[in-house]
């Protein structure tokens, strides 16, 4: 089974939305590939090493949730960023990116994703008057305390989180917000949370989770966002029949 470079493109942007955000990158197609695409690899990030695992197994089509060409960086196709493009026009393989727009996704998202793995009942969005809020707001599905909270993630995620508070808090409504997200403390606060979870951590973020009251917790960014982008893969595969292979590697931020 295949379809058009173009219709893939089509089936992402009707999903996600991607004009109604206002993000750091380009949402969409990065790099052009071949035009019929029967293979789709997924992976976090375009790092060197899943642009040359997608080369490696034949995948017309790469999806990630960090791509390139990101806000203030250095145009210039030179170093590390040629020598990934180079490796993707080399195999003809298209790199496709979709970053807050897969954030946000209700169903598919990095932020739906986590808490569909964690058992958390979702309430709303953390940011007010957002229809399309990224960081969400809910409740864990039984009885739980802080320290119980780390331990889940730490089985599901395969990452031990940092804990910033107090450990046997009782969680009666928390917030998250998967990746570098840590600057939305301030939100969960105002939003009555007993808990906060991102992926990245501050040196500010302690100091703000104390003064604030609220207890906080560093789940990693890589680990928080794995689970979106394997979700879309999943999807894809099911909507056009085209093939899903699912790519990872270990990294500890």
């Amino acid at each position: 089974m295949s379809i058009t470079l173009t219709q893939l493109i089509q089936h992402l942007d009707t999903l996600l939305e991607p004009q109604m955000f206002k993000d750091y990158c380009p949402n969409g197609l990065q790099v052009q590939g071949r035009n019929e695409v029967s293979v789709v690899a997924t992976a976090v990030t375009a790092s060197q090493n899943m642009v040359d695992q997608a080369a490696e197994a034949g995948a017309d089509v790469l999806l990630v949730h960090h791509g390139y060409f990101w806000r203030n960086e250095p145009q210039v196709l030179t170093g590390m960023k040629y020598h990934r493009i180079s490796q993707l026009i080399r195999n003809d393989i298209s790199l496709l990116a979709y970053h807050l727009p897969l954030d946000a996704h209700p169903e598919l998202g990095n932020n739906a994703r986590l808490a569909a793995m964690l058992s958390w009942k979702i309430s709303g969005g953390l940011e007010p008057g957002n229809s399309r809020s990224i960081g969400l707001t809910g409740a864990p599905l039984k009885s739980s305390r802080v320290s119980d909270i780390a331990l889940e993630i730490t089985n599901k995620l395969k990452r031990e989180p940092l804990v910033i508070g107090d450990k046997d808090r009782v969680v009666k409504k928390l917030a998250w917000c998967s990746g570098a997200a840590q600057g939305m403390i301030e939100l969960a606060a105002e939003a009555g949370c007993d808990l906060f979870v991102s992926g990245e951590i501050s040196e500010n973020t302690v100091h703000a989770a104390r003064e604030l009251g609220i207890t906080y917790i560093a789940a990693g960014h890589h680990a928080t966002e794995r689970y979106g982008v394997l979700a879309l893969g999943e999807w894809l595969q099911r909507e056009t029949g085209i093939r899903h292979i699912a790519l990872d590697e270990e990294n500890p931020v």
